[in-house]
């Protein structure tokens, strides 16, 4: 037997609702709440909140759309670089000569690496993503290897890239 709690007066007819935690009897005819507001027990052991890192194989089409934002994020944050050098080399001599030292030290060549790479990945994979807005690629098997073939095509053209920059600023032949 359910106990009913009735609706508030007013212009509406009168219902009876179910409350929303009814008594029930328990084995020896003693009136108890349901067992989710009364637990008797805590849990054996804790459960995970959510799917950990550890124990999670990302696939690869998760692994691709994250660090599609990543490198969106990062192509945002290099435009401040650019935007500097920009304005430095407007400003004259004395304000450029800093960002070239910057971007030519070790630290600043791996961040112009990382930033030349984001563009690339960025890229490669909004065509990708261009496809699938045109129905094409949603099959597992074929998101599969284009995320894997984006993944190394961007990994090889920026290395290409910075090979050939590399090559054409220590050899002296400029295009």
């Amino acid at each position: 037997m359910r106990s009913t709690q009735r609706s508030p007066p007013g212009n509406s007819p009168q219902v009876d609702w179910p409350s929303p935690s009814p008594k029930l009897r328990d084995a020896s005819n003693n009136w108890s709440s349901p067992m989710a507001d009364n637990p008797k027990s805590p849990p054996v052991r804790a459960r995970p909140l959510s799917p950990f890192v550890t124990i999670y194989k990302w696939p690869i089409t998760m692994a691709t759309s994250i660090t599609h934002r990543a490198t969106g994020l990062a192509i945002s944050i290099g435009m401040i670089l650019i935007a500097w050098g920009l304005i430095a080399l407007a400003s004259g001599p004395e304000l450029y000569q800093p960002f070239t030292a910057v971007m030519g030290s070790i630290v600043g060549q791996i961040v112009l690496a990382g930033f030349l790479w984001s563009l690339v990945y960025h890229f490669l994979n909004g065509i990708r993503h261009l496809a699938w807005d045109m129905g094409y690629g949603f099959a597992v098997p074929t998101a599969n290897r284009s995320g894997v073939l984006v993944l190394a095509l961007s990994i090889l053209l920026s290395a290409g890239m910075l090979a050939y920059g590399w090559w054409t600023a220590h050899s002296g032949i400029h295009p």
